[in-house]
């Protein structure tokens, strides 16, 4: 895959496809070796401006998927080809569908308790083979996080979906991802509230020109100003200043 990941602002992106991301992560599952996932697009670029931690979690990953159509609009400003969105949202539950044929075990950790709740008997009710061996909420101080670690690494889990925003999962996964023995853990942000029907996905049209980003906002346009209004025109100006600076 090396010769797929091509250098994004301070970062990498893979240009996979959806079905070669998930291909990745079938071997990454065989191999049984502990791997944090992650997903990028303007919010998250945005935030590794200003953090260099952050920037050093997400440059470890050995598998960091375009998920937002921001990253396609500027991979084809700076000539990256990366041409697929692989969105969080799809690839999580992609992942679980495969997951009831093929017997793979789920963690799903996350989000308020009714939702990750609902979220497990929403999976559990469509698919009949499904082995979901631990849940938790979101919820906790950092005296519980041995405890938590430990429900984690004893459910012997192949797949773990993480329910929090960035930057604190990806966090959260780094510092606790050997010890979690998960081979495959991947943040999905606010998937959960999806798929338990707290929060509405954007029409599949707004999918597809790339204005789930709009969507959002105008359902919380207050609370989302800052990361899409002052966000994107701080995503754009960066991409058009690192144009100029590849250009000379």
């Amino acid at each position: 895959m090396e010769n797929k990941r091509f250098k994004l602002f301070n970062t990498y992106v893979d240009a996979l496809s959806f079905d070669e991301t998930i291909k990745e992560v079938e071997d990454i599952i065989v191999e049984k070796k502990p791997t944090q996932h992650v997903v990028i697009n303007a919010s998250k670029i945005n935030l590794m401006q200003q953090d260099d931690k952050l920037t050093e979690i997400v440059n470890s990953c050995p598998l960091i998927n375009a998920d937002g159509a921001s990253i396609i609009w500027a991979a084809k400003k700076l000539g990256i080809p990366v041409v697929e969105r692989v969105t969080g949202i799809d690839l999580f539950t992609k992942l679980v569908e495969i997951s009831d044929k093929k017997g793979y075990r789920i963690f799903l950790f996350g989000a308020k308790e009714e939702v990750v709740t609902k979220v497990k008997s929403i999976f559990e009710n469509k698919y009949k083979n499904i082995k979901i061996v631990g849940y938790r909420n979101g919820y906790f101080t950092e005296v519980d996080e041995f405890e938590i670690v430990q429900q984690i690494a004893a459910s012997e889990a192949d797949i773990m979906f993480v329910a929090f925003s960035s930057p604190k999962k990806e966090y959260w996964i780094n510092k606790y991802l050997n010890e979690m023995n998960v081979p495959f853990v991947m943040g999905v942000g606010g998937s959960f509230d999806v798929v338990a029907g707290v929060t509405d996905r954007a029409p599949k049209w707004m999918q597809e020109h790339g204005l789930e980003w709009f969507y959002r906002f105008i359902q919380e346009p207050k609370r989302m100003f800052k990361r899409y209004i002052i966000g994107n025109v701080k995503y754009v100006m960066l991409t058009y200043k690192t144009k100029f600076l590849l250009s000379r």
